[in-house]
């Protein structure tokens, strides 16, 4: 954790500064800063760890030889979540010949009556669950807006999609999931 006063757009703007004259200490900092963020917006369409490690590294590769192109159009973390958005696109295009799934993610763990942790679990399960049903672009758009907190007009920059066509697969993916979650939480959905 950076020490307070070192986080957000302004010191994440001044690392990637140094990053452009070859600071290797500001570059750790921003790929530690990014690591867990990338990692849980992968998770959901790739899958398999060993290949989201792989898609963060070659996203932050190419923040490191790119980080003189950023133009400043947008914030720093939509120029690297777009970078990272296409380094996946080409990931599952890759993976699609290895269909090869890590199994813990199917795992399903029973839940006690009156235990909260063991419910949130549950209700996750079944999250990932529906989430896994909706087709890419649509789980795409959901994982930026609610697990990474983009906005419509940030996810449209990073996935280079009109606005209106991002709002309207948040519309059929939002759609979709309320009418999944209800069977998935009595176990009716297969």
């Amino acid at each position: 954790m950076a020490p307070e006063g070192e986080s957000g757009p302004a010191h994440e703007r001044a690392l990637l500064e140094r990053i452009v004259e070859g600071d290797r200490e500001a570059f750790r900092a921003l790929y530690v800063a990014y690591h867990k963020r990338l990692g849980r917006f992968q998770l959901r369409f790739l899958r398999r760890r060993e290949v989201i490690e792989e898609v963060i590294n070659d996203t932050m590769y190419a923040v490191w030889c790119k980080a003189a192109d950023f133009r400043g159009d947008s914030q720093l973390s939509t120029w690297i979540f777009g970078i990272a958005y296409r380094k996946a696109l080409k990931a599952v295009r890759k993976d699609s010949r290895d269909p090869t799934v890590d199994p813990a993610l199917d795992i399903e763990v029973p839940v006690p009556l009156h235990d909260p942790e063991a419910q949130q679990r549950e209700l996750r399960q079944c999250l990932d669950r529906a989430l896994a049903t909706l087709p890419a672009p649509q789980r795409i758009v959901i994982e930026l807006a609610y697990f990474v907190g983009h906005s419509c007009e940030e996810i449209a920059t990073i996935t280079t999609t009109p606005v209106n066509t991002i709002k309207t697969r948040m519309f059929h993916a939002r759609e979709r999931l309320r009418a999944l979650l209800p069977e998935l939480r009595q176990g009716d959905f297969r």
